[in-house]
C-alpha cells in the first residue's frame, strides 16, 4: 500500500510555477498604486524651484496601505505643489533627459529648508515616495529584509517606468533611516545612509568628510571636477540672565500683597511667569564654497560665524509656560466641575449648635406665633431670615474664614461703590443714583451681547472678577463660597432698606421691588401728617387686630438708623411682608360700591373712585355720563426666567377645553384688574363701555334709521366677545367696582424678591462660576485686546477674533468643552512678542530706521519658522544678537570656567554689554583668559555637490551629492550617488 500511495503523493507535492508568489503579488501591489497616481514616465521638464520655495510653498501627501503577505506597508506619496507648466508651448523634453529628482541634487536654492521633511532637507527633493512598516508593525532590521525590499522597488521602478525616486524606511524609526533608489532613461540614483551616535574623530571636519565623499564617488579624472560646497552651523543660546524678569515684583504692601502681576480689584493679571522663549538658534551660513577657498581641519579652521555671509534665526518656544490670564481662566473652569453646596464648602460647625437659640432659618415661621412677647417690628420672614444668617456669621470663628474682614469689605465697596456714597451722605433721606462707576476696561461695542454677558461697568461683571480673583488667591472654592454668602446677606440687606442695586443685570427684578417698595414708603410717609395711619397705594395687611395704639409710628430707613440702640438688623418693616390679607375687615371699612353683590340699588349714585381723566368725548351707554379713564395697577414685570416658566406652566396644561379655559384664566389677572378699577370709576356701566376703552376694535358701529326716521349711529360687541362662554364676560361678571389702590396687588414685590433672594441662596459655587462664565470670557477678551493694542500683532488681531467666535459657540454648547478655549494659547504668543521686544531693545523710546527694521524682525520671528537677519553680524539685529553670545559665554565661564574668581571680577557691566562690538573688538578678558564670542556649534551641516562621470571616466557626467550632519549625539551622512546604466 505504501508503494501505491508514494506516486499520488509525488503528484500533490508538485509546484506551480506559474502561480504567483507573495513576494511578486507585493511589487505588482506597488506597480499599481503608482498607474493609479499617474506616476508613470518622464518627470522632466518642470522649472527648477524658486529660492525658498520648499519653505512657503504647500507640500501635499497622500497615503496607501499595502501588504506584503500578512505584514503591512504604508506608501506615501510626498510632492511640492506648483503650477502646472502645461500650456506655456514649451518643447517636450528630450528621451534621455535627467529625472526631476537628479535635477534637484544639485539645485542651490532651496538648501537648508527650515520647514520640510528631512528627506526634502538633506536631498532636496520636492518628489518622492516613502514605503514605511505599518503602525503596530515591527521595524525591518534584518539586512535580508531591506534587500528584498529594495529589489521589490527597483523591479517597480523598471516595470512602470516612473521617474520619481522611492525609499524604504529601514531600523527604528527614531533613528530615521532611509534607503532607496531613482530610475531614469540609462541612469541610476542610489541612495544610502550612515547614522552614528558619535562622530568619528577624523570625519569631524571637512577635510575628513571631502575624502569620504571622494573616495565614494571613485572618479580617476585629473584634475577632479570642483566640489561645490555648502556649510551651516548653528548655535544656540540658553542663557538669559541679562534680561529682567518678565513680571512686575509684588508690592507687599498692597491689600493683595505678595501675588505676582500686580493684581488689583477689577483687573485681571496678564503676563508669562517665566520666558515664553526658551532658546535662540542662530544658523551661519557659507552657500557657496569650493574646497581651495576655506580651510577646516583638526587644527585651524576658517569658519567664523561673524564672518558668514548669511545669518538666520529661529527661536524655540517654551512648551505651555505658566501664564496669569491661563491660570487664572484654567482655575475657574475647574470651579464649574464642583457639585458641592455652600453649606457643605464652608460646614455648618457653629451655626447648628446654635438650634437652642432658634437660629435656624426653618424655625421663622414657628418664631411667629410663639406666644412669648415680641416687639412687633420683628415679627417679619425677612428679618427671621436675616437675623438666621447673621448669627450664622458671627459665630463662625475668624481664622475659619477663609477672607479677611479687610479683603471682604474692600470686595464689597468695589462691587458696591455705592456703598461709599451711602457711608458719606448716610443722613440724607434718599438715595441718588450719581456715583462712580468704575470702569475696569474698555467698552467693546456688541461683545458682551455677542458672549451673553454684561457690560463692563455692571455688578455681573465685577462679581465675575472678584470672584475669579478671590478663588486664585485667597483659598479656592471655600473663599468663594464666603464670598457669595456675603454677597447674598448685602443683597437681603439692600432689599431690606430700600438701597437700590445699581449694574446688577441678572436679576432686575430685585430692583423692581425695590423700587415698588420704596414707592409705597414714600406714599406712606407723605401721607402721615400726625393722623391715623393709612392704607398703602398698592394693598397692605390691615394691622387692626393689635388696635391703633400697638402700631408703630412710619419710619425710614434713614431715620431708623439716627435712632441710638438700634441698629440696621432690628428694623423691620413687618408690616410690609403681609399683603394678601383681603378679609372682612377690608369691605367693613370699605363699603360693598356698585355693581357687587349687595350693593345699592341705584348704582349710578355710587360714588366713582379712582379717575384718571375723561376719556375724550366719549359717554357711557346707559347713563350718558362722560367716561373716565380709570387709574390702573402697572403690569408684573417679567424677566426672561419667568417668561420662560410662564410658558412651560402654560404648555403642560394642553390642548384639552378645560386646559384652555384654565390657561386663559391665568392670563386674565390684569383685565379682571383693568375691569374692576373701569367700574370704581364709572359707576353704572357695562361691558361694552369697557370694550370701547379697552379694545376699540371689538365694538362695532353703525348707522341706521331709527323709526322717526332719523339716522343715528348704533354699537354692539363684535363676534368674538359674543361667543359663548366668553373670557371678558365671565371676568366682567365676576369683577367688583374696586379701585387700583384697594386691589390685590398684580406683582407682589416682596413675594418675588423672597423668590429671588432665595434663589441666590441656594447656588452653589458651580451653578455661581457657570452663570459668571461669559463675563469672565468677556473679561478676558477685553484683555487681550488691550494688551494686544500695545504690541500690534496682526496675527493676534485674527486670532482674537476667532477665539471670540469660539468662546460663544462654546458658550451656546449644552455640555460645553473649556479646554478648547483659545484664549490661552493667545496669551502665550503676546508674552512671547514682549520677551523678544525685550531681549532686542525695542520700546525703549528709540526710533530710526534700525528700530523699524529691528520691529519688523520681531514681528517675523513670531510668525516665521526662520527669518533671515539683514547685514548678517553687522546689521543691527546682528550687533544685538552677538552681544546676547557675548554676554551668556562670559557669564558661562564666571559660573563653571575654570578661572571663575578672575573672571567675575573682569566681568562686563550692562553698559559694556550695551556697546556693539565686531571681530576686531574681541579681546582676551585679562590674565590670558580668552572668552569665545560663541559657543562650540551645536549641530553642523556640510552639504558636498559635484557632477562627475561614474563608475567609468567615459560614463555620463551624473550628480553626486553628500549631506553630513555632525551634533553632539548624532553623525549622520545622506548620500545620493548617480551611475550610468548604460555606459560602464
Amino acid at each position: 500500500m505504501a508503494a501505491d500511495s508514494d506516486p499520488e503523493s509525488e503528484v500533490f507535492e508538485i509546484t506551480d510555477f506559474t502561480t504567483a508568489s507573495e513576494w511578486e503579488r507585493f511589487v505588482s501591489r506597488v506597480e499599481e498604486v503608482l498607474n493609479d497616481w499617474k506616476l508613470i514616465g518622464s518627470s522632466a521638464g518642470k522649472s527648477s524651484p524658486e529660492k525658498g520655495e520648499y519653505t512657503s510653498g504647500i507640500w501635499e501627501e497622500k497615503s496607501k496601505d499595502i501588504n506584503f503577505a500578512d505584514f503591512k506597508f504604508s506608501i506615501t506619496h510626498h510632492y511640492l505643489k506648483q503650477e502646472s507648466d502645461e500650456g506655456d508651448g514649451k518643447e517636450e523634453p528630450e528621451e534621455d533627459a535627467f529625472p526631476l529628482a537628479m535635477q534637484d541634487l544639485l539645485c542651490m536654492n532651496n538648501d537648508f529648508p527650515p520647514r520640510a521633511h528631512c528627506l526634502v532637507r538633506w536631498y532636496g527633493m520636492r518628489e518622492f515616495l516613502v514605503i514605511s512598516p505599518g503602525a503596530n508593525c515591527e521595524a525591518i532590521i534584518s539586512e535580508s529584509k531591506c534587500n528584498l525590499l529594495l529589489s521589490s522597488i527597483s523591479i517597480s521602478l523598471a516595470n512602470s517606468g516612473c521617474q520619481v525616486p522611492m525609499f524604504v524606511q529601514i531600523q527604528q524609526k527614531w533613528r530615521r533611516m532611509y534607503a532607496g533608489e531613482c530610475q531614469g532613461p540609462g541612469v541610476r540614483t542610489d541612495f544610502e545612509m550612515v547614522h552614528l551616535r558619535k562622530v568619528p574623530s577624523q570625519y569631524n571636519h571637512l577635510s575628513g568628510l571631502l575624502d569620504i565623499f571622494k573616495s565614494k564617488i571613485g572618479c580617476s579624472l585629473t584634475p577632479l571636477p570642483p566640489i561645490n560646497i555648502a556649510i551651516r552651523f548653528t548655535y544656540v543660546l540658553q542663557d538669559w540672565q541679562q534680561y529682567s524678569w518678565p513680571q512686575q515684583p509684588p508690592d507687599f504692601d498692597a491689600l493683595l500683597g505678595g501675588e505676582v502681576g500686580g493684581v488689583e480689584f477689577g483687573k485681571l493679571p496678564f503676563g508669562a511667569c517665566e520666558d515664553p522663549i526658551s532658546e535662540l538658534h542662530l544658523a551661519t551660513t557659507w552657500p557657496h564654497l569650493t574646497e581651495g577657498i576655506v580651510v577646516d581641519n583638526d587644527v585651524y579652521s576658517d569658519l567664523d560665524p561673524l564672518q558668514a555671509p548669511h545669518w538666520s534665526v529661529r527661536v524655540r518656544k517654551a512648551e505651555n509656560p505658566q501664564c496669569l490670564l491661563g491660570d487664572f481662566l484654567t482655575e475657574f473652569f475647574k470651579l464649574c466641575c464642583r457639585k458641592e453646596s455652600t453649606e457643605e464648602i464652608l460646614g455648618r460647625g457653629l451655626a447648628e449648635e446654635e438650634g437652642k437659640e432658634n437660629s435656624d432659618i426653618s424655625a421663622a415661621l414657628s418664631k411667629l406665633t410663639e406666644p412669648a412677647a415680641v416687639p412687633i417690628p420683628k415679627l417679619s420672614v425677612s428679618n427671621m431670615v436675616h437675623s438666621a444668617r447673621k448669627r450664622i456669621r458671627r459665630h463662625r470663628r475668624i481664622d475659619e474664614s477663609p477672607l479677611s474682614n479687610e479683603m471682604l469689605n474692600s470686595i464689597l465697596l468695589y462691587l458696591f461703590p455705592d456703598a461709599a456714597v451711602e457711608k458719606s451722605s448716610e443722613n440724607s433721606d434718599s438715595k441718588t443714583n450719581d456715583y462712580p462707576l468704575l470702569l475696569p476696561f474698555p467698552c467693546v461695542q456688541n461683545l458682551f451681547s455677542h458672549l451673553k454677558s454684561a457690560p463692563s461697568d455692571s455688578l455681573s461683571y465685577r462679581l465675575a472678577l472678584c470672584v475669579c480673583l478671590v478663588n486664585f488667591y485667597h483659598g479656592g472654592v471655600r473663599a468663594v463660597a464666603h464670598l457669595w454668602q456675603e454677597f447674598v446677606l448685602e443683597m437681603r440687606y439692600r432689599w431690606e432698606n430700600n438701597y437700590l442695586i445699581y449694574g446688577w443685570v441678572r436679576h432686575r427684578m430685585l430692583n423692581c421691588c425695590i423700587e415698588r417698595k420704596r414707592a409705597r414708603d414714600e406714599a406712606r410717609k407723605t401721607t402721615d401728617g400726625g393722623k391715623e395711619r393709612e392704607r398703602k397705594v398698592s394693598g397692605g395687611c390691615q394691622n387692626g387686630r393689635f388696635g391703633p395704639e400697638s402700631v408703630p409710628p412710619a419710619t425710614t430707613a434713614s431715620d431708623s438708623a439716627r435712632e441710638v440702640g438700634k441698629s440696621w438688623e432690628s428694623w423691620s418693616d413687618s408690616e410690609d411682608e403681609f399683603f394678601e390679607c383681603l378679609s372682612d375687615q377690608e369691605e367693613m371699612e370699605f363699603p360693598p360700591t356698585a355693581g357687587e353683590k349687595g350693593g345699592a340699588k341705584d348704582v349710578s349714585k355710587a360714588k366713582p373712585e379712582g379717575r384718571l381723566h375723561p376719556h375724550g368725548n366719549m359717554t357711557l351707554i346707559n347713563s350718558g355720563e362722560p367716561l373716565y379713564i380709570p387709574v390702573t395697577q402697572e403690569p408684573a414685570p417679567m424677566t426672561e426666567d419667568l417668561l420662560e416658566e410662564q410658558s412651560e406652566v402654560l404648555a403642560k396644561l394642553g390642548t384639552s377645553a378645560e386646559g384652555a379655559h384654565l390657561r386663559a384664566r391665568m392670563q386674565s389677572a390684569c383685565l379682571l384688574s383693568d375691569m374692576e378699577s373701569f367700574k370704581a370709576a364709572n359707576p353704572g356701566c357695562v361691558l361694552e363701555d369697557f370694550v370701547r376703552w379697552y379694545s376699540p376694535r371689538d365694538y362695532v358701529e353703525e348707522e341706521v334709521v331709527d323709526d322717526k326716521g332719523n339716522t343715528v349711529v348704533k354699537g354692539e360687541l363684535s363676534a368674538r366677545m359674543k361667543i359663548p362662554g366668553n373670557m371678558w364676560v365671565e371676568a366682567w361678571e365676576t369683577a367688583r367696582a374696586t379701585p387700583a389702590r384697594r386691589q390685590r396687588r398684580l406683582f407682589d414685590d416682596t413675594k418675588e424678591a423672597e423668590k429671588v433672594l432665595h434663589y441666590l441662596a441656594v447656588q452653589k459655587p458651580a451653578d455661581l462660576t457657570s452663570h459668571l462664565l461669559p463675563c469672565i470670557l468677556h473679561a478676558a477678551i477685553l484683555k487681550l485686546k488691550e494688551e494686544e493694542s500695545v504690541e500690534d500683532i496682526p496675527s493676534v488681531k485674527k486670532a482674537i477674533q476667532q477665539a471670540t467666535s469660539h468662546a460663544s459657540k462654546v458658550l451656546h454648547h449644552p455640555s460645553p468643552d473649556y479646554k478648547k478655549l483659545e484664549l490661552i494659547a493667545v496669551e502665550t504668543v503676546i508674552a512671547r512678542a514682549r520677551s523678544l521686544k525685550a531681549k532686542f531693545g525695542i520700546g525703549k523710546g528709540e526710533k530710526g530706521e534700525d528700530a523699524e527694521e529691528l520691529e519688523k524682525f520681531v514681528s517675523s520671528l513670531l510668525e516665521e519658522p526662520e527669518v533671515a537677519v539683514t547685514g548678517a553680524g553687522r546689521g543691527p539685529a546682528g550687533s544685538i544678537i552677538h552681544r546676547l553670545f557675548v554676554s551668556a559665554q562670559r557669564i558661562h565661564l564666571i559660573h563653571f570656567g575654570e578661572h571663575s574668581d578672575e573672571a567675575a571680577l573682569l566681568a562686563p557691566l550692562d553698559d559694556d554689554l550695551g556697546r556693539v562690538g565686531g571681530a576686531e573688538d574681541r579681546k582676551p578678558m585679562g590674565g590670558g583668559i580668552n572668552v569665545p564670542d560663541f559657543p562650540p556649534p551645536a549641530g553642523r551641516e556640510i552639504l558636498l555637490r559635484t557632477c562627475v562621470p561614474r563608475p567609468a571616466p567615459y560614463s555620463k557626467a551624473l550628480p553626486q551629492r553628500l549631506f553630513c550632519v555632525l551634533m553632539r549625539d548624532e553623525f549622520r551622512l545622506a548620500g545620493a550617488f548617480s551611475s550610468d546604466t548604460s555606459f560602464f
